[in-house]
């Protein structure tokens, strides 16, 4: 796996020489669980997908699924949510390294790109936009 800026992964899939771009799989990693999400064709909307869930024991099961997944998808990256910022809790960002890690380990996804994406008051977002899409 190699990280590349947000950016980068986005321009990459777009330079594809198919006439679709490749699709980008979403991770929200937990203690105990690994929430996945899977974008559209066009790469605007993710939509849920499944939830694995983590043990040390099982990151190589964990690999092949994302190995799978992204055959099926044809997956062009993996978009990791990421606690940026102070106010969260620094056991979060070391979950989420530790993860990236166990799974760079397993050399199962080496040739898959992969980035962080700021999931920062993704929650408080999510919530106001359905409060606010609620007729009166």
């Amino acid at each position: 796996m190699k990280y590349v800026k947000p950016l980068r992964l986005l321009g990459d899939a777009l330079k594809t020489k198919v006439s679709v771009p490749g699709r980008f799989l979403g991770l929200d990693v937990g203690d105990k669980y690994v929430g996945l999400a899977v974008s559209d064709p066009s790469n605007m909307i993710a939509s849920p997908l499944s939830v694995l869930l983590r043990k040390k024991t099982n990151i190589d099961l964990m690999a092949t699924d994302f190995q799978n997944l992204v055959k099926s998808f044809s997956v062009s990256g993996l978009v990791v949510g990421y606690p940026f910022g102070k106010l969260n809790n620094v056991e979060d960002v070391v979950t989420v390294n530790l993860f990236i890690e166990e799974l760079r380990k397993t050399e199962k996804l080496k040739d898959v790109k992969y980035t962080y994406w700021d999931e920062r008051l993704s929650s408080k977002f999510k919530r106001r936009q359905c409060w606010t899409s609620l007729p009166l």
